[in-house]
């Protein structure tokens, strides 16, 4: 077994100090192994508390860190430590980056720009992040964002339809699909960038997972860019972590009149760029086009053949303007497959939902 890896992974095991605190013992100590081949008697020169020293030598988490490498081995997931070419350069430099990343696929070389939104997005807001992270992708821009439900998954889309790179950080292990629609399109982004996490195989998503992995959305890039967001959005936490970064902060405008625009006509207030078009981004990095590799389009939009279920959503929208539910009610397709349907024809530019929440076939189509 790798022992120098082993050694990052049992650092980032130990409990009872915070990553600054690890960090610091690094830079004393130049590299994960010399903390461990160090004599015990030394260890009090290292000014820590006894239950940190047990942590750190306990070993219970030196046969987790074996079984952890074990199982990434079995499960086809790379273990990036900070000290690796591959880790993202700007995500080395934030105030508590992770000690190593847990990846599917390979993290892509290249400028990031975040794209994330609500979980709850409406046709406006969808058709936007898709739009946006379309181009971008186009100029070369990597885009990353955290695989949820609506903004994110539309703007990882996006990326993918573009032909470009895309990368998703996300709140479980690497090998968890979350939320267990995108199963498929978490196997696109690992084959067209990666999906990465600071934890490790195995782990299940939990709440607080969520707003800690915020920061290495915004510490992968140099900048994010909100799309929609309510009052208390999450992603309204990855915006002041991007600023506290000294990332840019770009915010799409929306409706006053509702809840989804909320957060963002506030951060456009508080002095977040206002974008109308990907202009409004590359006018603040101009410095940056001349870096970034492009990438160029894989397939023509639009040549995606429908699946049954689309098909049938898109029959039964014929006759009228409908609500999810009476749309599973005449189609007969099970909710779950249904909500991935509607997604899938919102983002292509087929369908959209109005602000009542009902499904139309878009008439310039």
């Amino acid at each position: 077994m790798n022992k120098h890896l082993q050694a990052w992974v049992r650092l980032n095991l130990a409990e009872g100090m915070g990553i600054s605190r690890k960090l610091e013992l690094l830079r004393m100590l130049k590299t994960p192994e010399a903390i461990f081949e160090m004599d015990r008697k030394d260890w009090d020169g290292l000014g820590l508390k006894p239950a940190q020293a047990e942590s750190l030598l306990s070993e219970d988490k030196l046969r987790e860190s074996a079984e952890i490498i074990r199982m990434s081995e079995k499960k086809g997931i790379r273990i990036i430590p900070m000290d690796d070419e591959e880790y993202p350069e700007l995500l080395r430099y934030i105030q508590d980056p992770p000690l190593v990343l847990y990846v599917k696929g390979v993290i892509p070389k290249g400028l990031g720009l975040g794209i994330v939104g609500s979980r709850k997005a409406t046709g406006y807001g969808m058709n936007t992040a898709f739009r946006l992270a379309s181009e971008l992708a186009e100029e070369g821009f990597i885009i990353v964002s955290g695989m949820a439900r609506g903004i994110d998954t539309a703007a990882h889309t996006g990326a993918l339809h573009a032909g470009g790179q895309t990368m998703a950080v996300l709140g479980c292990g690497p090998d968890q699909a979350y939320p267990p629609e995108n199963r498929g399109l978490m196997d696109r982004i690992a084959r067209n960038g990666a999906v990465i996490s600071e934890y490790p195989p195995g782990v299940k998503p939990q709440t607080y997972h969520f707003p800690v992995r915020n920061r290495v959305i915004s510490g992968i890039c140099i900048g994010v860019l909100v799309v929609e967001a309510g009052q208390k959005s999450g992603s309204l936490i990855t915006a002041q972590a991007a600023l506290e970064q000294g990332r840019e902060v770009f915010a799409i405008p929306g409706n006053i009149n509702h809840h989804t625009s909320m957060g963002t006509n506030r951060l456009i207030r508080e002095g977040a760029k206002l974008v109308l078009s990907i202009q409004d981004i590359l006018e603040e990095i101009p410095w940056s086009l001349s870096a970034l590799p492009v990438y160029r389009k894989s397939s023509a939009p639009g040549t995606e053949p429908l699946s049954r279920e689309e098909s049938l959503i898109l029959q039964t929208l014929r006759a009228e303007d409908l609500y999810h539910d009476q749309i599973a009610e005449r189609t007969g397709v099970p909710r779950h497959v249904l909500f991935a349907a509607l997604l899938q024809l919102e983002i292509r530019g087929l369908v959209r939902k109005d602000l009542t929440g009902r499904y139309a076939i878009v008439s310039d189509r």
